[in-house]
């Protein structure tokens, strides 16, 4: 009897621990559907236009939906759709989609950090669920509170999946009553999701020069045709950024130099 009473203190003891946490983890699921919130509203058009695109391509709704279920790629969904609306084969369309979805190794990368000791169903689902809006929110999260939340990065992913797979279901149900969707400039919405995504990111002169570089250069490669715009743009939008990363910090240390410098003369006039 008496070997059992610290057992029972410390259940008693951890009871309330427990529901702590789970008031926690609640609090945070809760403020990463509210931070991607505006990310959800501005995805609806492109949804709805995957959705529409996939049925007028012959797909039937259920295949439509799991593509949006399965596959949950916006960019690579539709450059897919219209590959199998022009009958291309399945290589095509798999390395097609392969190069546009290849950004997400750079997104992997930047958390593998923080993933890799985790049990490897965490790990999937937060693969699943990696898109570029949760990249954005999750690196926003960790700048500001200075720690990497699973919680948090898969409550906002999750919240995008639900939006895009209803607006998915939207844009099915428009294509079968709806002639020729695309007329009214859904398309827009890709752009302004980036846009949104990109811009709050820009703090200092690297990210700056990284975006400058990276949106020219891909518009440059567009017009010429070339065949890897989008990776070619990416990595010389990566190096744009590392040359200033590097000068800024040349100059700060540059900087320090001076100060100490000035401060040791300083001292030595005040002798």
């Amino acid at each position: 009897m008496a070997s059992s009473k610290p057992l029972i203190e410390e259940l008693d003891n951890t009871a309330p621990m427990q529901a702590e946490n789970q008031q926690g983890n609640l609090s945070i699921i809760v403020r990463g559907f509210i931070d991607m919130f505006p990310l959800c509203v501005a995805v609806i058009p492109w949804g709805i236009l995957c959705g529409s695109l996939a049925i007028q391509v012959g797909l039937s709704p259920w295949q439509a939906q799991a593509m949006s279920l399965f596959v949950f790629a916006g960019a690579a969904q539709l450059a897919g759709m219209q590959l199998i609306g022009l009958g291309s084969p399945a290589m095509p369309i798999l390395s097609s989609t392969f190069v546009i979805s290849s950004r997400h190794l750079l997104y992997s990368a930047v958390f593998q950090s923080y993933v890799k000791d985790l049990p490897l169903f965490k790990r999937i689902v937060f693969a699943f669920f990696l898109t570029d809006e949760m990249f954005a929110l999750t690196n926003a999260f960790i700048a500001k509170n200075k720690r990497f939340c699973y919680v948090y990065a898969v409550a906002s992913g999750f919240a995008f999946y639900v939006m895009w797979n209803l607006a998915t279901l939207v844009g099915i149900v428009a294509g079968n009553n709806i002639e020729n969707l695309q007329a009214y400039g859904l398309e827009f919405a890709i752009a302004a999701t980036f846009i949104a995504l990109v811009v709050p990111a820009i703090k200092d002169k690297p990210v700056l020069m990284s975006v400058l570089a990276s949106g020219a250069s891909v518009l440059v490669l567009e017009l010429i045709a070339f065949e890897y715009a989008l990776i070619a743009s990416t990595f010389i939008g990566m190096f744009a950024g590392y040359y200033f990363a590097i000068k800024n910090s040349a100059i700060k240390r540059e900087a320090r130099k001076r100060a100490v410098r000035g401060e040791a003369k300083q001292e030595q006039s005040d002798e």
